[in-house]
């Protein structure tokens, strides 16, 4: 495995990172907690430390499969990553939308960051997580009815007291960013970022690298798009978010799996799958620091790690951004 040092800071991460959105089950149609907790701990077994969660992701649910996975870890050979900031259970805020969780009840999902709101949700992570000190806390999305400055502020007094390490956001634009260094010193922005999603290459890119910020690239697989396996006329389990997700018109489904067969004889030639290639591809990105690929089982997940494994040329990655530059998504 690789490490890369966030930023300036002092933490340093697994290039391949395990993301536990999908662990929780919440959005991804349920979860089966006994396979998820073997895909983290087979992920550690070849390299994989640091793990990337959040409260929302099934409610507590995937906080609580990370803190049962690791619990037999050393705690300082692992980093926990996880956000605050997207509340169920408090109807205070800026709106977001409505969700059922896993036993199908309904639910408001509010963005809200207030200072309190703020000290509540890391006691209640921490708790869930079996730890006494979270590796990187971040912002989930921003929120519009507070002040950024009351937010980072909440994290600077969490610093101050040990339970968090280093300060991240997710989905901040560049001015957004720059409002939050008025107080703290980030490390990083975990921002959505794959072959057919690469918007940030305009401007946040530029800025992280200028400044020394990571990226935190999530949905690098663009929610299982690039792993050649969803074909067109795909059917998705009811309570999957994919299913009316824009990358997911079926016009986009063809385009991309017309793409992947393209890169597929380069994929064989390396002996790897269409999913380790594009892993291999978004580490190496400018200005791409790490990647967060999830996985539902041990299989999945050793696949996903190995992916370290392969090594792509000059002229591989040449190729592969020319097959891309000829994709058009609607």
């Amino acid at each position: 495995m690789e490490y890369r040092k966030l930023g300036e800071s002092d933490l340093s991460l697994s290039v391949i990172t395990f993301g536990a959105w999908a662990a929780g089950g919440w959005m991804w149609g349920g979860t089966e907690r006994k396979g998820a907790i073997h895909a983290i701990k087979a992920s550690y077994d070849l390299g994989v430390t640091s793990i990337d969660t959040a409260p929302i992701y099934g409610q507590g649910t995937s906080e609580e499969i990370v803190g049962e996975a690791i619990k037999d870890i050393p705690r300082d050979k692992v980093q926990i990553l996880t956000k605050y900031g997207m509340r169920w259970d408090l109807a205070k805020g800026n709106f977001g939308f409505k969700s059922q969780d896993n036993d199908g009840n309904s639910i408001d999902v509010y963005r809200y960051s207030g200072k309190d709101s703020i000290i509540k949700e890391c006691e209640d992570s921490l708790k869930r997580l079996k730890t006494d000190y979270i590796d990187l806390y971040q912002m989930h999305w921003p929120d519009v009815t507070t002040p950024i400055d009351e937010s980072m502020e909440a994290i600077l007094r969490l610093i101050e007291q040990g339970k968090v390490r280093q300060a991240g956001v997710s989905n901040y634009n560049v001015d957004q960013m720059k409002q939050a260094e008025t107080v703290l010193k980030l490390a990083s922005n975990q921002v959505p970022f794959s072959m057919i999603n690469r918007d940030i290459e305009d401007e946040l890119v530029p800025y992280c690298l200028e400044h020394k910020k990571a990226i935190l690239a999530y949905s690098p697989m663009g929610r299982g798009l690039l792993t050649g396996k969803i074909k067109p006329g795909h059917q998705f389990a009811q309570g999957d978010h994919r299913a009316s997700y824009r990358f997911f018109k079926e016009e986009n489904i063809k385009q991309t799996d017309d793409f992947l067969q393209k890169i597929k004889p380069l994929a064989d030639s390396k002996n790897a799958s269409l999913s380790q290639l594009v892993i291999r591809w978004t580490i190496d990105r400018p200005g791409i620091t790490i990647a967060l690929v999830g996985a539902r089982n041990a299989e999945q997940a050793v696949q996903n790690a190995k992916a370290i494994d392969i090594q792509l040329s000059r002229d591989d990655i040449d190729f592969i951004n020319q097959q891309l530059e000829a994709l058009e998504l609607v």
